[in-house]
């Protein structure tokens, strides 16, 4: 904070009553950038241990969601919380700037539809075009990341398209390469069209979506067994064409049919008859066999375009293989090997194929049919399914076709439907690592567990080798060199080794900077080699980063071994096959070690209605929306405090940001309020202006030998909390600290606080108040501490005033609450006796809180007796300790304690709830039900003592029965019983007439604090409080009016005492005398039992008015004032040196000349001192110091609200002479 935004201890004697917590966010935020906070933090913490953190990094094509901002203030509570442990922390961003998000985008843009486009333009011109929008949205996210109060270094970034990161790539990849981890072969991926690439699997797996596709049933001709036909099954037509096999299970049991309709012999799966078949009559059973005796059976192909090749090597035959089922089609597959994995496989072990033939596969790049199969030729695989069906049908082939509703893999990025394809790739060979990956998985610490255990683990006990290239144009170049015959290769691992092999130096390393790069051969009189034309997955450099980020290893090499693994790292639950597992693959390859020793793994936030959230269908609102809405603190704590921080998914309300507001920020502002508030009322009344409020720990502890039970209460709980909070952070379960600080904040705000508001207030003397205003302020200020990680904007602002109360030099770096340590435990004073006894007391006061709503009786109007029963004697004399507490916050006169239920006849009968268990037990529940009935008192207690009813052999859990309490008349009929499983609370609810008297004045006394609280007044202003009676005679029973003004007239003098204490002002009845001259505040017409009186704040200063009569005047909302002037002004009624009244005309004159209203036509009302409107028809002297109110009619006046001021708008002198001179009018508006 400059010097000249300086915070000072004057700047804190009025704090406002509410707070726009967005506005002061922005305020905070505008100081960090000022004064480099951040900057200074980390500068701060240099030569402490390293704390290592990698980022994965996002793509900047698209601008951030949810996800985002959830992973990222995960991130940024697990490094500050680093930071206040004493670590250093390098908070680096990082940037995915290569791959399909940004060709897609490039693509759509240009109307790239293939490959051929792409060479007609040139890659240097298609890179040029990726390069333009690869940071498209880098200043949003940089904004929106700082605005939601993220502290990470832009300036010091990685993007993977620096020449240095691509460098480690090329070292990592080279590693692996002479390690024999990589090969080029063929295999069959999921293959997005729209693309024109392959995905790994684990990007197929991101997209799935119910579709409708075409099914068919097709018969495939026997070549030795005359009239018979084999039923094959797909969902896929379009792969028949390419059919070069199909399978049957050995075991599965397979029968011979004759079908009625065609007289034709079908051989198909036992259990799939009712499939192909809607009745037994249409069809004949012949013979049944296991599946085995139909292997090597021949078939003729469906399409001649592959009969050659399937003629050298004997295809179309019946092949056999276990992972055939008979859940689905016809229980024989068709293979199409090159289009599926199983296919391939089944087909590879068949000798069908090997490893090097030519590959069976009529689509191209973009999924269109080439002209090997030339009755569909140039067809998208998709659109021919219907032709394909219509050449099938026409050959007799066709069996049956239909559709059917199935979920099938959408390109994450298109959007569009994948296909599976045989693709030449590069290989990292994966599964002989499978061990490998389970041991160093089994190194990591996951959070939540299951997560590592079952979704991660088993996806690694599968693992598959890993294609990690991309035929495509904006990445990172495989660095493979080759020559024309293939037989000679070479690796390159550094833009050193290139340099030395080709003598040409690059800068660079895209495709368009080394494609023509040649290496000679190390062969006399052979051709050079030239690299290769794919360039890497973006997955392989994402999973590169912990390396390729710090230039390892041809920079930091000693700094990266010295911090690797990193500590932590934190990412959505769908990164589990995404950036989890690259890290691991790479990194175990390498290091045979997990890069990683922590991790949380986040869920998913979904839209309010648990849909996937959808720009398209706009079910969420705009992140930025809601932070501008409720801030950023408020967004954070909502997303942190719900299901996704455990891996499961959150509805994502805006209303839970703004409860959040309402629970947790404006309790917790207001008791930081109430203490600078009571600061300020000891610094004038009981120091006397005479020095200032310093906290003092020293003094604090020194008292603290003979504290309030509660304030040891309060202690005792901040250092449970900080020892619970070191215990579960260590762990890394932010699920269990953030519901243990939202509920420090509560008992804070609303036990702490309400149970001591007299001694912090100094009406239990000044020794009282210090101790109490020393225990507020140090937990607020150790809390602000906690909360810093979760809430940084908020703590940062209590933090900064807060600092101002200590003695100077007592905190080191006292600019930031971002640059202060976490709290040290003191375990002394930890008082678990003390935390529970206050948590029976708290107990107690809850369920007579229940009881007094239950007879609608407000905690203002008194009771006289509560009676706990409780079985344990210890737990009754903590009760009988906290005795005063209960008192007073239930305001009851008498507490009585009993160990007796029976005493006061209180019995128990249970009742189910018939809508929960009816649905779960459906049948049972008649019987059930009757059971629960039929329980006795003894039999309920021990059922609820077990924790579980066991009714007929059914377990039904404690919230699946509603236990009802009754009292006996020998405790008489007006008591309330109420129980919370633990005790037993009954409250005397009879009324009596000093009761009911106490209750009207403490009604006074909240009336009087509210209007306070309108007027913003602090507690130390000094003002006069007065009341009215109001003319009841609108009253229908004037008699029963007059009596209750009599009572509430009592009420009022013989409480007067009471309510001025309460209230800390004088309070008198308004009387000219008394209070005509004084200056009116606020006043406020109530009802009080159906009396009205109008409560007047006033001060205590008499106020000097004109010496000339008066009138304010008001312009409603209906009617503007021209050239921008004030909507409010001030008219004398007299002529200055005449002193004669002024006419109604001449009154109209002065306003149009005041406001411009020329031609404005407004009728002019006059409001008095008792809110009453009137239109005005005269003037005389009785209209001085009212108010005058311009409005087109008055329905207009109804919206409005009023008050009547008892001095002049405008500023003002009076002259010698008795006249009255206006230095402003209208008000704003100087005259002078």
């Amino acid at each position: 904070m400059s010097d000249s935004k300086k915070l000072q201890r004057s700047d804190l004697c009025r704090v406002p009553e509410t707070i726009n917590f967005p506005a002061e966010e922005e305020a905070v935020l505008e100081q960090w950038q000022e004064t480099k906070i951040f900057e200074k933090c980390s500068q701060l913490s240099k030569g402490r241990p390293k704390y290592t953190f990698y980022d994965g990094p996002p793509f900047a094509t698209g601008l951030p969601h949810y996800g985002h901002i959830l992973a990222g203030t995960i991130k940024d509570i697990v490094t500050r919380y680093a930071y206040q442990q004493g670590y250093h922390v390098d908070r680096r961003f990082g940037w995915d700037c290569h791959g399909l998000p940004v060709e897609f985008e490039i693509d759509k843009l240009l109307n790239i539809r293939g490959p051929e486009d792409v060479a007609k333009m040139g890659i240097a011109a298609y890179n040029a075009e990726c390069r333009k929008i690869v940071m498209r949205y880098a200043d949003e996210w940089e904004k929106i990341v700082t605005r939601v109060g993220r502290w990470i270094d832009f300036k010091n970034d990685y993007k993977t398209l620096y020449p240095w990161y691509m460098e480690s790539i090329w070292w990592i990849f080279k590693q692996l390469y002479d390690k024999g981890l990589v090969y080029q072969g063929v295999k069959v991926m999921p293959y997005s069209t729209a693309c024109t690439t392959s995905l790994s699997n684990f990007e197929a797996n991101q997209n799935y979506k119910d579709v409708v596709d075409p099914c068919v049933v097709i018969a495939l001709e026997s070549v030795t067994l005359p009239n018979t036909y084999f039923l094959i099954w797909t969902t896929t037509p379009w792969t028949l064409p390419s059919n070069f096999a199909c399978c049957v299970h050995p075991t599965m049991t397979y029968v011979k049919v004759r079908d009625v309709k065609s007289d034709r012999l079908f051989i198909l799966a036992e259990s799939r008859l009712s499939y192909v078949y809607k009745t037994e009559a249409e069809y004949e059973l012949l013979e049944k066999f296991e599946g085995q005796t139909l292997k090597g059976l021949h078939y003729k192909p469906l399409f001649p375009y592959f009969e050659k090749r399937g003629a050298e090597v004997k295809a179309y035959r019946v092949l056999v293989d276990e992972y055939v089922t008979e859940d689905s089609g016809t229980g024989i597959v068709h293979n199409a090997p090159y289009f599926g994995e199983d296919d391939y496989r089944v087909c590879l072990a068949a000798g069908l194929i090997t490893k090097s033939s030519d590959v069976i596969c009529p689509v191209d790049d973009a999924g269109r049919f080439t002209s090997e199969a030339v009755d569909f030729a140039g067809q998208y695989v998709k659109d021919a399914d219907k032709n394909i069906i219509n050449k099938l049908k026409a050959t007799g082939n066709l069996v049956s076709s239909g559709q059917v509703k199935h979920s099938y893999p959408f390109c994450w990025r298109s959007d569009t439907p994948l296909i599976y394809k045989a693709v030449p790739s590069w290989f990292v060979r994966v599964e002989h690592m499978s061990k490998n990956l389970l041991a160093s998985n089994a190194q990591t610490y996951w959070v939540p567990d299951f997560v590592k255990e079952k979704r991660f683990g088993n996806w690694l006990k599968d693992a598959r080798d890993w294609a990690i290239s991309r035929n495509r144009y904006w990445g990172t170049p495989i660095p493979i060199w080759r020559s024309p015959s293939g037989d000679e290769t070479v690796v390159i691992g550094s833009i050193k080794q290139l340099a030395e092999l080709s003598g040409v130096q690059v800068e660079d390393l895209h495709r368009e900077s080394i494609d023509n790069i040649e290496i000679p051969s190390s062969v006399p009189g052979r051709p050079p080699l030239r690299r290769i034309a794919p360039v890497f997955d973006c997955w392989f450099e994402s999973g590169s980063m912990p390396f390729a980020q710090q230039h390892f290893p041809f920079e930091n090499e000693k700094d990266f071994m010295n911090n690797f693994p990193a500590d932590f790292i934190s990412e959505g639950i769908d990164q589990t096959r995404g950036w989890f597992y690259t890290l691991l693959v790479i990194s175990t390859a390498l290091f045979n070690k997990a890069p990683f020793k922590n991790l949380i793994a986040s869920g998913l936030v979904l839209a309010a209605d648990g849909q996937k959230m959808s720009k398209r269908k706009k079910n969420y609102p705009d992140p930025m929306e809601v932070v501008h809405k409720y801030g950023a603190d408020a967004l954070r704590l909502y997303l942190i405090n719900s299901p996704v921080v455990r891996a499961e998914s959150l509805r994502f309300k805006e209303e839970g940001v703004r409860d959040i507001i309402k629970d947790v920020f404006l309790p917790w502002y207001n008791a930081y309020r109430f203490l600078l508030q009571n600061i300020v009322r000891y610094e004038k009344e009981d120091l006397g202006g005479r020095s200032q409020y310093f906290y003092d720990r020293a003094r604090h502890l020194k008292n603290m030998e003979q504290a309030s039970v509660i304030d040891v209460w309060i202690l005792s709980f901040k250092e449970s909390l900080l020892e619970f909070i070191a215990t579960e952070m260590k762990m890394y379960r932010l699920y269990t600290v953030v519901p243990r600080l939202t509920k420090f904040i509560d008992q804070l705000t609303n036990w702490y606080v309400r149970l001591n508001r007299r001694r912090i207030k100094g009406e239990l003397g000044a020794s009282e108040c210090i101790q109490s205003l020393d225990t507020l302020y140090d937990v607020l200020f150790s809390m602000v501490k906690m909360m810093a990680p979760f809430t940084p904007y908020l703590t940062e602002y209590i933090f900064q005033r807060l600092a101002l109360f200590q003695p100077k030099g007592s905190i080191e770096n006292a600019e930031s609450v971002h640059y202060q340590m976490m709290p040290a435990i003191q375990r002394k004073f930890i008082r678990s006796d003390i935390e529970q006894s206050v948590s029976l007391m708290q107990s107690v006061v809850d369920l007579g809180r229940v009881m007094r709503d239950r007879r609608t009786l407000p905690v203002k109007y008194p009771v006289s007796e509560i009676i706990v029963i409780h079985k344990d004697p210890q737990a009754l004399a903590a009760v009988k300790s906290l005795q005063d507490f209960i008192l007073s916050e239930l305001n009851v006169r008498k507490l009585t304690l009993s160990s007796d239920k029976e005493k006061y006849g209180v019995t128990l009968r249970a009742e189910p709830d018939h809508k929960t268990l009816g649905q779960r037990l459906k049948g049972n529940f008649k019987a059930v039900m009757a059971a629960i009935k039929s329980l006795k008192d003894d039999d309920i207690q021990k059922q609820m003592a077990q924790g579980y009813f066991n009714i007929l052999d059914q377990r039904i859990e404690l919230e699946e029965v509603r236990v009802i309490l009754s009292t006996s008349d020998q405790v008489g009929s007006n008591f309330e019983a109420h129980s919370d499983n633990e005790v037993l609370v009954l409250m005397d609810m009879t009324p009596n007439e000093e009761l009911l008297e106490e209750g009207l004045a403490r009604e006074v006394i909240n009336r009087v604090q509210k209007l306070k609280k309108i007027a913003q007044l602090i507690p130390t202003d000094p003002v006069l409080i007065c009341y009215e009676f109001e003319n009841s005679s609108k009253n229908k029973n004037q008699k029963e009016a007059q009596e209750a003004q009599a009572q509430l007239q009592k009420v009022l003098i013989n409480y007067a005492g009471m309510i001025k204490t309460a209230v800390k002002s004088e309070f008198l009845e308004y009387t000219d005398e008394k209070a005509g001259k004084k200056h009116v505040i606020a006043s406020q017409l109530c009802d009080l039992k159906g009396v009205p009186l109008t409560l007047f704040i006033l001060s205590t200063q008499d106020l000097q008015l004109p010496s000339l009569p008066w009138l304010n005047v008001a312009l409603n909302a209906d009617i503007k004032p021209r050239f921008g002037n004030s909507s409010k002004a001030s008219i004398l009624l007299q002529h200055s040196e005449t002193k004669q009244l002024i006419t109604p005309q001449i009154l109209r004159r002065e306003l149009d000349l005041l406001f411009g209203l020329y031609g404005v036509s407004y009728n002019m009302y006059v409001l008095d001192q008792k809110q009453k409107f009137s239109e005005l028809r005269n003037i005389d002297i009785s209209l001085s110091g009212q108010l005058l109110v311009l409005a087109r009619n008055t329905d207009a006046l109804k919206q409005s609200n009023y008050q009547v001021t008892i001095g002049p708008y405008s500023r003002f002198l009076n002259q010698p002479s008795g006249s009255t001179l206006f230095t402003e009018n209208p008000t704003g508006h100087n005259l002078a």
